[in-house]
């Protein structure tokens, strides 16, 4: 699946060790952003505006300016400012008196969801892009990357809208109880479970395949297996919290310092094998056919609407994380 760049002195052990560094310090700095206040504050805010400034002025020359390496830094930036809003601003009214959460407001629980099907809707468009115009092979215009376009990029982008369309429960989104062993406040979502997660995250490594294949061994990866390992262990039912954190994290860095995937030892390409292509979206597609066919089995059961309520409410994992909130 993978090409490791061996003609530059590179072996296997320098390269997973390259990768597990990738993928600890990203779990550690999602750990540091998602329990500290402030910290996550200057990452998300601070950091990208003193990081733009040079991205348009002295790394002009280096970064990735194409609409959709722009649009993905700046949305996911954008998801964890509006996460991190929900899960610390509160006031009191002055006239009643009463404190209030932006947490406790519904119109407010619309944000997650909506950032979550955006991203994922960037993704969709650029499998759909290369799948139409890279038949047979070709280098982006816009990003200076070799992709071969082909129905696995169909069959990806079918995956992408069925995982958009299985985004239920939005409404019982919570912040985590503060207690002495973890005081990050996460914005938990019980109704997102490990059985749509994991067919998200096979949606999205076909996705950097197909489209990033320079870049999915760190970007489809390590990337994707940080904040679900996140989720399923120290920060549980906060999965799409940890995503966002991680995935502004890393465009920033790739942002800052493309070289370090496009070029070098520890540079890692897609083997461009057609027949791994091909079942890794087969792959991704089946998966999300799963969930969705699952979503209406589940409407079916309980009579229940997954856009206005929660739809695994009964479930075991859903009430262990639903005790862990406020």
């Amino acid at each position: 699946m993978f090409s490791f760049n061996y003609s530059e002195g590179a072996s296997t052990f320098d390269v997973w060790m390259i990768w597990i560094v990738v993928f600890v310090a990203l779990f550690g700095l999602n750990e540091v952003t998602r329990r500290y206040k402030w910290c996550g504050f200057f990452c998300f805010l601070v950091l990208p505006i003193v990081l733009s400034i040079l991205w348009f002025t002295v790394l002009k020359d280096t970064t990735y300016t194409d609409w959709f390496h722009l649009a993905k830094v700046y949305s996911s930036t954008a998801g964890c400012l509006g996460f991190w809003c929900i899960r610390h601003i509160k006031g009191t009214n002055k006239i009643t008196g009463e404190t209030w959460r932006l947490a406790d407001k519904k119109w407010a629980l619309y944000f997650p969801p909506l950032i979550l099907a955006i991203n994922i809707l960037e993704a969709v468009a650029r499998d759909v892009q290369v799948g139409l115009q890279y038949v047979g092979g070709g280098i982006l215009t816009d990003d200076n990357m070799y992709v071969i376009g082909g129905p696995w990029n169909f069959m990806n982008g079918a995956a992408g809208i069925l995982n958009i369309i299985t985004i239920t429960g939005w409404v019982g989104i919570c912040l985590r109880k503060k207690t002495k062993a973890d005081g990050s406040r996460d914005m938990l979502w019980p109704d997102m479970l490990w059985f749509w997660i994991i067919p998200y995250d096979l949606w999205n490594f076909a996705y950097t395949y197909n489209c990033l294949p320079a870049h999915a061994w760190y970007c489809g990866f390590a990337l994707l297996l940080a904040p679900t390992l996140c989720a399923f262990t120290v920060g549980k039912g906060a999965w799409l919290q940890h995503r966002a954190h991680t995935l502004a994290l890393w465009c920033m860095f790739a942002q800052t310092f493309p070289a370090f995937i496009d070029e070098g030892k520890y540079a890692v390409a897609s083997s461009y094998n057609t027949t791994a292509l091909f079942l890794v979206s087969f792959a991704a597609l089946a998966a999300n056919v799963g969930i969705f066919v699952f979503m209406i089995y589940r409407i079916v059961k309980t009579k229940k609407n997954p856009y206005k309520g929660e739809l695994f409410s009964d479930l075991a994992v859903f009430l262990k994380i639903k005790k862990l909130g406020e």
